[in-house]
């Protein structure tokens, strides 16, 4: 009996089970669904995942973060003419696979090749087969193919020309870059800037030499952060655009260059390069009064628009080169002498031969002149008598004025890679020589300094090239360079008295500067021509190794203008003397800087005047206008009215220049020979010619006839000697 009924009351406990295990089971499951509605619920309202904020997760995924280049600072010179400044150039490439075509669809790809070759052959310096060539490759698979350094580098203006053509499967990429209207224009002073991919893989242009690399820092300015939501399908949201770090435009450098002296001395020192070929050339022009640097180049040189000539000469010769400066450097021996209480100008010496120890100092003419003066020692340039005057203030008086003249140490100019100079100073004949510019080391730049002293009646002036540095972003100047003494070496009166002596040596019957004379002013100058020492360590011999030059002050007696001009090794020196090549550049610039100055400009010979206003006058008017101002104008266009001038209204220019006038649209092609640098580019600008040139100095030919229609973006191929 107990067994059945324990057989009987078996299946309620398993209902009983299962209804017991499926209510735990409900409520587990209702428990899990609770606790994933409050987490649902956590979520929707607090927007955060372990810490993680899911609305900003969201906005990163449809913000883009973009980057807002600023526009590097543009170099001027004195006049507010662009030296350097920002451009975009193009490369050019031809889509020539067939699949690309628009939503439209509109073949993005080149449809018709023999018409790309020849609109390209007009503004890219390749033929059309050449052009065909290249739109036809062997491999039929080919996406899109560039033009080579042809289609690189290609100006706004040859990119909107061949725009104009409506070329299907022709486009362009754009690169920063800088320009240099100029081209060669203290190039090495101004220096360059590349665009350079930096660590984080994004690209800048920095400067690599000169001024460019001095103040990249400040050219540079900083990039700004900007901020554009995008919707879930990519489209730009509206008025989402926000600045998150605003940009700082690089500031603007303006130099003291003044762009009619330094034109002016590059054409001169290329001529004379030309004629010469020596290894170097160094020229440099400074206001006493100030300490401004007006003018100053090399050669070699470059064209810092296509870079052409750099490879020749890496370091700028006015800091970075010492050499040695031969008898340029007797005037501070003199000036130390007379200084130091010591010269007696009118004592006797026995010239041609002095012995110190077992050394002998030689004149430059061994023979020497007999019995004479100091004074005219110095007129003769007589090493014996500078080696006399160094022994009587001793080596100990003559290294103190050495060293307070500023040479063996910068004149901390703030160009790259400044050199300080070295000296050989511990036996007798070693002190001896460097009082004739020989065991002495020194830069263009610490010598015109030291010179600055004797200009400017004792006080040794700072030489400077930067005028101010102006931030484009709110208009102030942030640097303004000033007038600065960094030294008085010599008092006034032996200051003056060494100019007398340097106008001596231009003046007297016997004096050895008698080249550099200019009408109507006194100059005082001293050349000077030093050995040069070979890879041997030995002095080498003749004219070929020779370091020649001339440092001269105008007017003598209250100096304005101070301008040094070396020759390095010339390899010809045909006609004339040296001293007379080196007035083809020191006379010429020279002249111009006095004869532009109010205060120094000879009655009825000032040479620069204003340009008038001209747009909107007639041709005829213009011309007259011009020509009434000892200008010469140049026509371009035929019509009847001028509709640009170039250059503009209040610019100052030379007399004889040419002023560009533009009338109409009907534009041709001018006979460009004989026309400097600064011509072509007035033209070019004006005309909107896309320009290559080659070479410098003035213009001998060119690619285009005379009197071919051009248009904008127009290519001319002009060569320069």
């Amino acid at each position: 009996m107990n067994k059945d009924s324990k057989r009987m009351s078996s299946p309620d406990n398993t209902r009983s089970n299962r209804r017991h295990f499926g209510n735990v089971l409900l409520v587990a499951i209702l428990a899990v669904f609770i606790l994933l509605g409050v987490r649902f619920v956590y979520i929707a309202v607090g927007k955060h995942v372990q810490h993680v904020s899911l609305s900003k997760q969201a906005q990163a995924l449809y913000t883009e973060q973009q980057t807002i280049h600023a526009k590097r600072g543009t170099i001027y010179d004195a006049d507010g003419n662009p030296i350097a400044m920002d451009t975009n150039t193009y490369t050019v490439y031809a889509v020539l696979n067939k699949h690309q075509v628009s939503t439209t669809g509109k073949p993005l790809y080149v449809t018709d090749k023999d018409k790309v070759a020849k609109v390209l052959s007009k503004t890219l310096n390749m033929s059309s087969s050449e052009i065909l060539k290249i739109l036809n490759p062997s491999n039929k698979n080919t996406f899109q193919v560039e033009f080579g350094s042809a289609g690189k580098d290609l100006s706004v203006a040859t990119k909107q020309a061949i725009q104009k053509a409506n070329l299907n499967g022709i486009a362009f990429t754009t690169q920063s870059a800088r320009l240099y209207p100029n081209g060669i224009f203290a190039s090495h002073m101004i220096g360059y800037a590349q665009p350079t991919t930096l660590a984080n893989g994004a690209s800048s242009l920095i400067g690599k030499m000169g001024i460019e690399q001095q103040l990249n820092r400040q050219l540079s300015g900083e990039n700004g952060v900007k901020q554009i939501k995008h919707d879930s399908l990519g489209y730009t949201l509206p008025n989402s655009q926000r600045n998150k770090r605003s940009v700082k435009n690089g500031d603007n450098v303006y130099t003291t260059l003044n762009p009619d002296l330094q034109n002016l001395l590059e054409n001169q020192m290329q001529i004379l390069y030309s004629k010469l070929q020596p290894k170097n050339m160094v020229a440099m022009m400074i206001d006493t009064k100030t300490g401004k640097i007006l003018a100053a180049t090399q050669r070699p040189t470059f064209n810092a628009s296509t870079m052409q000539g750099l490879g020749d000469q890496w370091n700028d010769l006015l800091v970075s080169d010492p050499y040695e400066p031969g008898s340029t450097m007797k005037s501070m021996s003199l000036a130390a002498s007379i200084d130091s209480g010591n010269f007696k100008g009118s004592d006797t010496y026995q010239s041609g031969r002095y012995k110190i120890g077992n050394a002998v100092v030689p004149d430059w003419n061994p023979a020497g002149w007999g019995t004479i003066t100091y004074s005219k020692g110095f007129d003769l340039s007589s090493n014996v008598a500078m080696a006399h005057l160094e022994q009587q203030m001793g080596a100990s008086t003559w290294k103190k004025y050495i060293q307070n003249f500023g040479f063996l140490k910068s004149t901390n100019s703030g160009l790259p890679n400044e050199a300080h100079g070295a000296m050989q100073f511990t036996q007798p004949i070693e002190q001896a020589n460097t009082a004739f510019g020989q065991g002495i080391t020194v830069t263009p730049m610490q010598l015109m300094q030291a010179y600055t002293a004797v200009a400017n009646n004792g006080k040794m002036l700072k030489p400077y090239y930067i005028n101010k540095i102006v931030d484009p972003n709110t208009g102030k100047v942030v640097y303004r360079g000033k007038r600065q003494v960094v030294g008085n070496p010599i008092s006034a009166e032996t200051a003056k008295k060494v100019r007398q002596h340097m106008t001596d040596y231009v003046y007297k019957s016997y004096g050895m500067g008698k080249d550099f004379k200019i009408a109507g002013y006194k100059v005082a100058a001293k050349t000077g021509t030093a050995q040069v020492v070979g890879d041997n360590g030995q002095y080498m011999d003749g004219m070929d190794s020779t370091l020649n030059s001339v440092m001269g002050m105008v007017p003598a007696k209250n100096p304005r203008y101070l301008m040094y001009v070396t020759v390095n090794q010339p390899k010809k020196v045909p006609d004339k003397l040296i001293t007379q090549w080196e007035n083809d550049v020191f006379s010429p610039v020279m002249t111009e800087a006095l004869a532009m100055d109010k205060d120094t400009a000879l009655p009825g010979k000032a040479t620069s005047t204003k340009v008038p206003k001209l747009v909107g006058t007639s041709v005829d008017d213009a011309k007259q206008q011009v020509s009434d101002l000892s200008l010469t104008p140049v026509v371009i266009g035929d019509g009847s009215k001028v509709t640009a001038q170039s250059p503009s209204e209040g610019k100052k220019t030379l007399t004889n220049q040419r002023i560009f006038l533009r009338a109409g649209d009907n534009l041709t092609m001018a006979d460009m020979k004989g026309w400097s640098m600064g011509d072509v580019l007035e033209f070019a600008k004006l005309t909107g010619l896309s320009v290559q040139t080659s070479g410098s100095g003035y213009v001998t030919s060119q690619s285009l006839p005379a009197g071919r229609t051009i248009q904008e973006g127009t290519g001319v191929t002009v060569k320069f000697k």
